[in-house]
């Protein structure tokens, strides 16, 4: 007896969904934890365990050239990692510095349910400079860029404010600045003319109880987390794609998120940043989002102008709301590179000496760091690999360019290259504005 047709179809489609539910968890079980090769010799792709201050951290390691500057990159939460993004944001950035992301304990890759009384900024500060001693030994002794995105920014800034000799610059996205009290009215003045000009009388209504606190959700909704989107899902459907991240990493992003959020101890400086910090020594640059008001641009930019230091720039980010970097890459990798430029002449002008190596740790391995790597170091022919070429285009890459040894691109990889594009409010025009953003770095 034959079977209606809507029958064959639910069929159909329960056997199709079967088929990519098996597809994604062979992928995430064969092919996720690893980082995939740069084709270029000299390069490094590597996600590496390290120990900092006793606790097994990761890190990931990319660029086309490791005589290139390093960029260590702090991300935000204080334990919402970034390396999750890294495939989608920095590919063309890593023709021209060496990007590091690190998952700090408790973050991501780095999560551990059992960190109580390890969880305090003076320990994540001798975190960061143990890991930037590692870095700077690795890579020829010399100072080293310091990134710092959201909460990143309130450790990067301690961080060039306490050791300004391991630093070459500093450049702070989403900067925090401000205390609570004039972030929230800075937040709530923003979203009150908002909800004025859509006729949000919900929000209105809200917004004038005393005892109202900002909500995140709103400031989705508006465009001051993500410019052209009015929610977490393009972060989310880039985090899905990640190659670094397994299932248990994907799983335990939102567990450390609230531990360390949860957990941290604030044992440095009392007062926001604009009153415990007034100086660096060291250049400073601000790259700010236009609509950023989950940490405030307009309170940023105060902070700069007050801010004592030998160089500084404000940088804007018209498009942009709190992730410039993700929101407008190649304007990042362009500032990024003017940062660079500026930066080296800075030094010589300084010290007739580029970036200032201290002779007596450059070349020296770290001796007491134990570190587990997971290269996908390739030194390919020359002929095939032209490192400063144009980017090749998807189809060659994804299948003749990975080296023997190196595990294959994935099929649900592919797929998230193609289908699972961050969407804003409007399909349409978010696709079309990612269609100019450089491919994923998978494929290079």
């Amino acid at each position: 007896m034959r079977h209606p047709l809507p029958t064959r179809v639910l069929a159909a489609f329960t056997l199709l969904l079967v088929i990519l539910v098996a597809i994604i968890a062979a992928d995430f079980a064969f092919f996720r934890g690893r980082t995939p090769p740069i084709n270029c010799p000299g390069s490094i792709a590597s996600l590496e365990k390290v120990q900092l201050g006793g606790l097994d951290q990761w890190i990931l390691i990319r660029g086309w050239d490791t005589t290139a500057p390093v960029v260590l990159f702090l991300h935000g939460g204080p334990g919402m990692p970034a390396m999750y993004l890294a495939h989608d944001f920095q590919r063309q950035l890593e023709r021209s510095f060496v990007i590091v992301h690190w998952d700090r304990r408790g973050a991501g890759k780095s999560y551990s349910s059992g960190l109580q009384g390890d969880l305090t900024v003076r320990q994540t500060l001798n975190d960061t400079y143990q890991l930037t001693r590692i870095l700077r030994s690795r890579f020829g002794g010399k100072r080293i860029y310091l990134v710092g995105h959201s909460w990143g920014t309130y450790l990067g800034m301690l961080a060039a404010w306490e050791h300004p000799e391991y630093y070459a610059a500093y450049v702070g996205l989403g900067q925090e600045s401000a205390g609570r009290q004039r972030v929230a009215e800075a937040q709530k003045e923003f979203l009150a003319h908002e909800a004025g000009v859509s006729g949000d009388s919900a929000l209105l209504t809200y917004l004038k109880s005393s005892s109202s606190k900002v909500r995140e959700d709103d400031l989705f909704r508006y465009g001051a987390e993500l410019h052209n989107a009015t929610n977490f899902l393009p972060l989310l459907l880039v985090g899905v794609c990640a190659p670094e991240y397994t299932f248990s990493d994907a799983m335990n992003v939102k567990k450390g998120a609230d531990l360390v959020g949860r957990q941290m101890i604030y044992d440095v400086i009392s007062e926001p940043l604009d009153h415990a910090v007034p100086k660096i020594d060291i250049p400073v640059f601000f790259f700010l989002g236009r609509h950023d008001y989950t940490t405030p641009s307009s309170l940023a930019a105060q902070y700069l102008d007050s801010l004592n230091c030998p160089l500084k720039k404000l940088v804007w980010f018209e498009n942009s709301a709190h992730f410039p970097f993700f929101e407008e890459p190649e304007r990042f990798r362009l500032e990024m590179l003017n940062v660079d430029s500026t930066s080296r002449s800075f030094w010589v002008r300084e010290d007739n000496s580029e970036f200032h190596p201290p002779q007596e740790r450059r070349g020296q391995p770290p001796s007491s760091d134990s570190v587990d790597r997971r290269d996908a170091r390739v030194h390919c022919d020359p002929a095939r690999c032209k490192c400063q070429s144009a980017v090749r285009r998807h189809s060659s890459a994804a299948t003749a360019d990975h080296a023997p040894g190196i595990w294959p691109v994935s099929l649900s990889q592919l797929a998230c290259a193609n289908l699972f594009l961050p969407t804003s409010s409007s399909v349409a025009s978010s696709r079309k504005r990612r269609a100019s953003r450089p491919g994923r770095y998978w494929y290079g």
